[in-house]
């Protein structure tokens, strides 16, 4: 019996230029020339074909983040870490994403969570004399690119909604070369600029809204150095909901007078297994990977770790919330100097640790400690670090893990043999508190009553009091708060330009 199949479709030209043709020859040779193709071969670098027909948002966004080179903390196949369209699942499950595709607002969702800088734009909410700016700017530089969301009817060619990213544009002409991701249907191909407009323009009906660009960059430093929101946990949106729902309307309701009684509110009322949705992020490795010396991304790292628990701790609101769970018999919270004791947090950093180095996230419970141990020495600048050994086991295979932990150098003595000392030198509970604290959105307070305690919770909140590094982190947590709850909401699509505050 024959069989049926579709083997490419043939370009639509005009409008469309082949990139392979003489004419889009021409128009390389004359962009190149211009400038405006430096985005281009970081791209071409890493240009792929999406793997299933409606993967085509999901291939354009792993594309973009390998081209900025974006580690994304996790491994591919084997050892490799690297962007793949199956790690892009944290939006939507990829069954349903095989079936509907991706919208736009939860594609924006995904960047964000991948860890790059994003700014997002529907049609309808933009101009295209600034699409055409941000087109120009990425086309004259390799520290951004362009995925626009476009339907393929207004460039007369088959087929609805698709993303793919720009990988070029000639001044002259106007026109932006597309790196079409379904590569098995048509090649790379010029269009003109005003065509691509009509087609972002274009209503997604699962959305209501109109399609757009987006303009990713890579940040100036890896995002979530030390803390980030655990979003794969199964009761995470239960959480993100308590945080930004449930905990203003208790601020509203309680009859708070101070910053004891704003803490109870919140402490007394918060889900059992919050921790497991906040986490302190550890240097993990192999032990078979290296000896005791860091390398200098490791010692970087590191700095920068300890770095952004040292200001932590050094804000008002942290010695607020170690006084309260200190004298707090109310709930059974641990903190940094009574219940996290070193042995179970180093068994746990250790599994989750070769969890990670695994590539397994959805069998946490499958990973058992034998075996820790924690050293203790100063590095060849004197600076002091911790590093947790432990031997993890899944099953059959075993593997030795080393978590380097970041501390803080005032409560750090490397001569020091007490537990109790020891206990000291990590994130813990007061430290997490803290920094969810911090990232609540600036509504979270506006119900307390009381002018002169909402001046002084403003003070000890606001993120224009703290240092860099810690600002950059809250504002971080607080931006994947409020994106992945929208998106979960199915609301993402209706506010991508709402600032985060």
């Amino acid at each position: 019996m024959a069989m049926a199949g579709l083997y490419r479709r043939l370009l639509p030209c005009p409008p469309a230029v082949d990139f392979a043709s003489s004419q889009g020859k021409q128009l390389f040779l004359e962009s190149i020339q211009n400038g405006t193709m430096e985005g281009f071969y970081r791209l071409v670098s890493y240009f792929q074909t999406q793997s299933e027909p409606a993967f085509c948002g999901l291939a354009s966004l792993s594309m973009v983040l390998n081209a900025l080179a974006i580690d994304p903390g996790r491994k591919w196949k084997g050892p490799w870490r690297w962007f793949d369209e199956s790690m892009l699942d944290r939006c939507e499950p990829l069954e349903k994403i095989k079936v509907r595709g991706i919208s736009f607002g939860k594609l924006v969702c995904l960047a964000h969570c991948a860890g790059a800088k994003v700014e997002a734009f529907h049609a309808s909410h933009s101009s295209i004399d600034d699409f055409r700016k941000y087109v120009m700017k990425c086309s004259t530089s390799d520290d951004c690119h362009v995925i626009s969301s476009y339907h393929r009817g207004a460039l007369k060619q088959t087929g609805t909604g698709h993303f793919s990213p720009i990988g070029g544009y000639h001044v002259g002409k106007d026109m932006a070369l597309i790196l079409d991701v379904a590569r098995f249907k048509y090649p790379p191909h010029w269009v003109p600029l005003t065509l691509l407009w009509e087609g972002m323009n274009y209503v997604d009906e699962s959305t209501g809204q109109s399609r757009g660009f987006m303009l990713i960059s890579r940040p100036h430093r890896e995002p979530g150095m030390l803390y980030t929101l655990s979003c794969k946990h199964e009761n995470w949106i239960n959480i993100a909901k308590f945080l930004m729902d449930d905990v203003p309307f208790l601020l509203k309701s309680e009859n708070v007078k101070d910053i004891h009684k704003v803490l109870s509110v919140i402490v007394t009322s918060l889900p059992s297994n919050f921790e497991e949705f906040i986490k302190w992020v550890a240097e993990i490795r192999r032990i078979e990977d290296a000896g005791s010396s860091l390398s200098v991304e490791e010692k970087a790292r590191l700095a920068v770790k300890e770095e952004v628990l040292k200001q932590v701790q050094e804000t008002r609101l942290f010695k607020h919330v170690a006084s309260f769970l200190s004298n707090s018999c109310s709930r059974q919270i641990a903190t940094s100097g009574d219940g996290d004791t070193l042995p179970v947090i180093a068994a746990s950093v250790c599994c989750q640790g070769a969890e990670i180095l695994g590539g397994k996230f959805s069998s946490p419970a499958g990973y058992c400690c034998q075996e820790t141990c924690t050293k203790c020495w100063k590095a060849e600048d004197d600076k002091p670090i911790t590093m947790v050994c432990g031997t993890v086991v899944n099953g059959n295979t075993e593997q030795r893990v080393d978590v380097l932990i970041p501390s803080s150098s005032e409560k750090l003595c490397c001569s020091c043999s007490s537990t109790t000392e020891y206990i000291r030198m990590h994130p813990a509970s007061t430290d997490v508190l803290t920094v969810l604290l911090l990232s609540l959105p600036s509504t979270t307070w506006a119900g307390i009553t009381d002018e002169q305690l909402l001046r002084e919770i403003h003070g000890l909140v606001s993120t224009e009091n703290l240092p860099t590094l810690l600002q950059e982190e809250v504002l971080h947590l607080r931006r994947q708060l409020h994106i992945l709850k929208r998106c979960q909401e199915g609301k993402i699509d209706e506010d991508l330009g709402v600032p985060f505050s």
